[in-house]
């Protein structure tokens, strides 16, 4: 018995392997070199999962610009030429990015199918309101209306006492931007301005932070293709994030912002149901927030680290806020558009933040059969259905592009007059794109210009209001790399800051 469970096991995987090595990719002519691995399915997953920079520096080395790998059962073609991102970009004719994106969101926040003949045409109208939104004087406005609840929530969390309060760095900028931003977007409940009504909007958002971060935490397991409902934790607050957005308690809310509103309406036309139409801003809710909050940590904490990033942070902030008759804690301050646009240090700071915490990944999927043709002038087939990736982390930490590429330089986005450097290089050429952390073309981030004024403003609130330690400046922080390929990395651990309110309330006190 024992032999012949042998003999029909040996069988079976013999059959197993000829299945899988007739069945398995061959590379064709003209197209990349392919790198399978020696697992079926899984292919080079561990080793790209492990160390995506690294397993794509070392395969770069080895193949070439361009080179397709199986990963997770899906053929990825990498291309990692700087100079012919802009040509990959430009391939709308044979690579989509619509399909694959609202696909991925389908599955995350469970929505309905954008996709489908039954929403597409409607769905570019939703699509086509974060450029009438996220520009221009929407923009200004949206801006203006982050300022006023900045400094609201600053305001409330300011000690009247000058003693020292401890909380960590993340955790402090979480709790300020998640809750400005939330307002900003989403408005303030009726009875905001009522006392009992703000302690009652405290704790509301501290549980809608909490389920948002808990939510985010999931993240990287759901875009692996995880389903939700293996993520217990997860799911039930991406539900409870959904409830507290259902249109019938938006309705109820003061101050929604021109985005939001238009959304609503939009889907209203739509036809959708009402927990499909909530769990549409979750979607909106995350993309305002699950990079901007790591942002907002790292430009924090690099401008305390290094004294003279603090310095000349300070010394930006006072010369915009000198023409300001600011006497005290109190009163508001204003930052007009020319002003945050001045702010050159900041904005240095903001990306040099971004570029060290960087690790997107643009995705687009081949709809047909075409060639691509690289900036060398080499050529790659590429199939359809395949998807064509590009890692910008590989700009970003190239040594050639920027000297010393992990360390924190606050002005290496400024020229010798402090003014904005857009000339970085690489073998003596100009490079068109040397900074991409909200993507490009047709999935570059439609809040990029909000989000940088939202931090700078964050920046100068928090600089302008406290006195701000880091409790062991010395230490060292790394990213969590196990959320590469989803946006700016998180800190791999929370840091201890002290701080408190400032006892000099003129603009003196920057000096």
């Amino acid at each position: 018995m024992a032999t012949f469970l042998v003999i029909i096991t040996t069988i079976l995987l013999t059959f197993g392997i000829v299945w899988i090595c007739g069945h398995s990719r061959k590379r064709r002519k003209g197209e990349p070199p392919l790198i399978t691995g020696w697992l079926p399915f899984i292919g080079v997953t561990l080793d790209y999962v492990s160390n995506p920079l690294g397993f794509l520096r070392e395969t770069q080395k080895k193949y070439g610009n361009v080179f397709t790998c199986k990963i997770a059962g899906k053929y990825f073609t990498f291309v990692t030429d700087p100079f012919s991102f802009s040509i990959v970009m430009r391939q709308s004719k044979h690579l989509d990015f619509q399909k694959f994106a609202v696909g991925f969101s389908q599955r995350v926040f469970g929505h309905a199918d954008f996709n489908s003949s039954l929403f597409s045409e409607s769905y570019r109208e939703v699509h086509s309101i974060f450029r009438q939104t996220l520009q221009g004087m929407s923009l200004q406005q949206l801006t203006e209306t982050m300022l006023g609840n900045l400094q609201m929530v600053l305001e409330r969390g300011l000690p009247y006492e000058h003693d020292w309060l401890e909380e960590g760095l993340q955790s402090f900028t979480n709790r300020i931007m998640f809750e400005a931003g939330f307002l900003t977007l989403f408005g303030k409940d009726a009875g905001f301005l009522q006392a009992d009504g703000m302690s009652g909007t405290r704790i509301c958002m501290q549980k809608a932070v909490q389920d948002f971060l808990a939510f985010d935490r999931a993240f990287p397991l759901l875009a692996a293709g995880v389903p939700i409902g293996l993520c217990a934790e997860a799911w039930q607050a991406r539900e409870a994030l959904a409830e507290e957005l259902l249109h019938d308690k938006l309705h109820h809310r003061n101050c929604i912002s021109d985005l939001i509103q238009r959304r609503m309406d939009a889907f209203d036309r739509m036809h959708l149901d009402e927990t499909g139409k909530a769990r549409t801003h979750v979607c909106m809710l995350w993309a305002s927030q699950a990079n901007t909050l790591p942002a907002a940590f790292w430009s924090l904490y690099y401008t305390l680290r290094s004294v003279d990033a603090f310095t000349a942070a300070c010394t930006e902030i006072n010369r915009v806020l000198s023409g300001q008759l600011i006497n005290n804690q109190d009163q508001t301050i204003c930052l007009s558009r020319e002003q945050l646009d001045s702010m050159a240090v900041l904005e240095s700071i903001i990306e040099e933040a971004l570029r060290l915490s960087s690790a997107s990944i643009m995705i687009r999927v081949a709809s047909d059969d075409f060639t691509l043709t690289l900036d060398s002038g080499q050529t790659a087939d590429v199939r359809k259905g395949d998807y064509i990736a590009l890692y910008p982390q590989l700009i970003h930490l190239d040594p050639e592009i920027y000297p010393n590429p992990t360390e924190f330089k606050y002005n290496r986005f400024l020229d010798e007059k402090d003014q904005r450097k857009s000339n970085f290089f690489k073998n003596e050429r100009r490079l068109k794109h040397f900074l991409l952390p909200f993507g490009s073309g047709a999935s570059e981030c439609p809040g990029r210009f909000f989000a940088v004024n939202e931090i700078k403003q964050f920046l100068a609130l928090t600089l302008w209001h406290y006195d701000l330690q880091l409790s062991d400046s010395d230490a060292t922080l790394v990213p969590d790399n196990t959320r590469a390929g989803l946006g700016i990395l998180p800190p791999s651990r929370d840091v201890l800051l002290r701080y408190r309110r400032k006892t000099n309330t003129t603009t003196e006190q920057l000096r």
